[in-house]
C-alpha cells in the first residue's frame, strides 16, 4: 500500500482538502501503517453530488451485472483474507486469526448479497376491486451514508455497503479515522470493478466535520450507523430534521447467564469469548456474567485460570489470546473504569498487573470483578474494553430479571442443560439476539441482527431483512 492515501469520490482518487493523518498500530507504537487524507465538509458534499449521478446510471444496470461486481468483490476479499488480514490486525489491535477471519466474512457478505441480487422479486396482491391489478415493487432509496465503527473496520462497514449497493443505492462512506487502512483497501477493492463513477465513495476524516456534514445533508436518503450511543442520538437529531432514514446500532451491556445445572468448562469458555475477545471491543461482549449461587465460586475460579494462561501480546505474535486496546484514550477509559469500579466496592478476582509485552503498545491485563451488584455504576454502561463483572444470584428467575434491568437490549447468553428454561429465556429475554450454550459475540451473516432498548433504532441489518431499510416500497394499481 501507499504511505499517503487519498480520497475516493466520483470515481477518482483525490488529495484531501486537510492534512493526512498518521495511523498508527496499537501492538507497536513505532509502527505508522500509512498517512490518510482528511476530507473537508465540502468534499463530503461533493462525494454526495457525484453519488446522486452514479446511482441514477447503478440502478438501471442489469442484475447480472450488479451480481458480478459484488461477487467480484467477495471473491477478492476471500482470497486475499491473509494479507488484508494482518493489516487489519495491524490497526486495530485484534489478533490475527481474528483479523482474518473478519476479512473472510467480509468477502461472504458480498458474496451472500450478490445471489440478494437475483432474488428482487416483487409480489402480486389481489384486490378488492374487480378487474384491478395491485403489484408492490421495492426501489432503492437513492444516496446512502455509511458510517462505521473502529472496532470492526471491515466486517460493520461491508454489512452496509453491500446491501446499500446490491438493492441499487450509491454510498458515501465515512470510516471511523482511528481505522482508516481496512477501509481504504475496501475502497481500492471497489474501485477496480467497474462501478459507474460516484456510486461508490470514500471520505476519510473526522466525525465532527466530515460526519457532520454527511448526516446533516438532505440530499442523502438514508444513514446506517453504528457507534455510541451518544452519537448515534446526534446522527437521529440530524436526520429527523431533514425527514430522512437512519438505522442505528449503539451502546449495549450484554450478560452471560450461568445456571446451577450448567457444564463449566462450557460457561468459561463462552465468558471468556464473549468478555475477553477482540479485547472486549465488541457490541456483543458480555460484561455482565451473571451466576447462579451454587456454582459462583467454581466459576470464578476456573475463569480466572483461564485468564492467567491467556496471553495479552502484540497482534501479530503468535498465540496471543488478547491483543492490545485499539487507542490510548481507549485505555485510559478502560483504565478509568476500573478505578470506579474498586470504588464502588467491587472485588478484583483479576487483573491490575503490568503486561510484559514484546513491543510498546496498548496492551491492558483482562480484569474479572466479583462482589458487584446490578446498580454499579460498572454495570449499567458499556465499558469498551477487557473487564467483565460476575453478578451473583440465587435463581433462574433472579439471573433473568437481572439481566432485563437495562437500558440497552442487544444481546443475552445463557448456559443450561435445561430445554425447559432455554425456551423460556429465548421468550423473556429483552434483546435482539439471544444465545443458548454460545457466547454472546460471535452471529451469523444471513439473519437478522439488532437490538432493543438504547441498543438498536431502525430496521434490522443483515440478511434479507437489509431490505427494509436499503429500499422503499411503492403499491402500484392498474385496471385494464
Amino acid at each position: 500500500m501507499p504511505n499517503s492515501h487519498a480520497l475516493y469520490i466520483g470515481g477518482e482518487w483525490v488529495a484531501g482538502a486537510h492534512a493526512a493523518q498518521p495511523n498508527q498500530n496499537p501492538s507497536d507504537l513505532n509502527d505508522i501503517i500509512g498517512h490518510y487524507d482528511q476530507a473537508s465538509a465540502e468534499q463530503v458534499k461533493q462525494a454526495i453530488s457525484a453519488a446522486q449521478a452514479g446511482q441514477k446510471i447503478w440502478a438501471e444496470t442489469g442484475l447480472e451485472a450488479r451480481y458480478s461486481v459484488l461477487m467480484a468483490i467477495g471473491n477478492e476479499l476471500i482470497a486475499r483474507k491473509d494479507e488484508l488480514g494482518e493489516l487489519l490486525s495491524r490497526e486495530e489491535g485484534k489478533p490475527l486469526a481474528e483479523g482474518k477471519g473478519e476479512v473472510y466474512r467480509s468477502g461472504q457478505f458480498f458474496q451472500y448479497y450478490a445471489a440478494e441480487v437475483l432474488r428482487q422479486i416483487d409480489d402480486r396482491v389481489a384486490s378488492v376491486r374487480p378487474g384491478v391489478e395491485i403489484e408492490t415493487r421495492r426501489e432503492p432509496l437513492g444516496v446512502v451514508g455509511v458510517i462505521s465503527p473502529w472496532n470492526f473496520p471491515m466486517a460493520t462497514a461491508v454489512w452496509k455497503i453491500a446491501p446499500a449497493l446490491a438493492f441499487g443505492n450509491a454510498v458515501v462512506f465515512k470510516p471511523a479515522n482511528l481505522v482508516p487502512a481496512s477501509a481504504w483497501a475496501l475502497a481500492e477493492i471497489i474501485s477496480r470493478q467497474g462501478l459507474p463513477a460516484g456510486t461508490f465513495n470514500l471520505v476519510t476524516g473526522s466525525g465532527r466535520e466530515a460526519g457532520e456534514a454527511l448526516i446533516t445533508n438532505p440530499d442523502v436518503q438514508a444513514i446506517t450507523f453504528t457507534g455510541s450511543l451518544e452519537v448515534g442520538r446526534r446522527v437521529a437529531s440530524a436526520t429527523a430534521a431533514n425527514l430522512v432514514k437512519c438505522q442505528l446500532e449503539m451502546g449495549s451491556k450484554n450478560a452471560l447467564i450461568v445456571l446451577d445445572d450448567a457444564d463449566l468448562d462450557l460457561a468459561v469458555e463462552a465468558a471468556f469469548a464473549g468478555a475477553y475477545s477482540g479485547s472486549g471491543q465488541k457490541c456483543t461482549a458480555s460484561s455482565r456474567l451473571i451466576v447462579v449461587d451454587s456454582v459462583h465460586d467454581q466459576f470464578v475460579q476456573k475463569l480466572t485460570a483461564k485468564l492467567a494462561a491467556a496471553k495479552v501480546g502484540p497482534a501479530l505474535s503468535e498465540g496471543t489470546a488478547i491483543g492490545p486496546i485499539a487507542s490510548k484514550s481507549q485505555l485510559e477509559a478502560n483504565q478509568r473504569w476500573v478505578g470506579v469500579a474498586l470504588e464502588e466496592g467491587a472485588t478484583m478476582a483479576f487483573g491490575g498487573d503490568h503486561v510484559n509485552a514484546d513491543s510498546d503498545g496498548y496492551y491492558m491485563q483482562p480484569v474479572l470483578f466479583t462482589d458487584t451488584t446490578n446498580d454499579m455504576s460498572i454495570n449499567r454502561d458499556e465499558v469498551f474494553g477487557p473487564v467483565a463483572c460476575v453478578i451473583r444470584v440465587p435463581d433462574y428467575e433472579s439471573a433473568l430479571s437481572t439481566l432485563n434491568d437495562t437500558n440497552y437490549g442487544l444481546t443475552a447468553g445463557l448456559i443450561t442443560r435445561s430445554l425447559q428454561r432455554a425456551s423460556d429465556f429465548k421468550a423473556r429475554a429483552e434483546t435482539g439476539c439471544v444465545m443458548v450454550n454460545l457466547a454472546t459475540a460471535g452471529t451469523d451473516y444471513h439473519v437478522p441482527f439488532g437490538g432493543r432498548k438504547d441498543s438498536s433504532f431502525g430496521p434490522r441489518e443483515q440478511g434479507q431483512y437489509a431490505r427494509e431499510f436499503y429500499t422503499v416500497i411503492k403499491t402500484c394499481y392498474t385496471k385494464a
